[in-house]
């Protein structure tokens, strides 16, 4: 049987869990049984600069820090049901991969 995977990644948490529960709703809307989300481990990016702007100075440091947060879903192969998936409106900090598994 052939199932769909749908990664899906993003810095907004909130953005990313309410896509989430819109595909979840539309399988389940469907009668289809869907694996996930899955979360996936958070990729922290952490960046140390100096505060001075010519380097000298005290040494204050500004740290910044990044998190990409990551789901996965499983799905079986239907049409109608992708197709519904495609249409949806995506925003673009929501990165999304669709992929055909055996």
């Amino acid at each position: 049987m052939i199932k769909v995977r749908i990664k899906l990644n993003s810095t907004d948490i909130g953005m990313l869990n309410n896509i989430c529960d819109s595909i979840s709703a539309i399988a389940k809307k469907a009668g289809i049984t869907i694996h996930g989300p899955v979360p996936l481990p958070t990729k922290k990016i952490k960046i140390n600069t100096r505060k001075s702007p010519c380097g000298d100075g005290t040494a204050t440091f500004d740290r910044f820090e990044m998190r990409i947060h990551k789901r996965l879903i499983d799905l079986p192969a239907n049409e109608k049901v992708l197709h519904h998936i495609m249409r949806m409106q995506i925003p673009k900090n929501v990165n999304i991969k669709i992929e055909m598994k055996d």
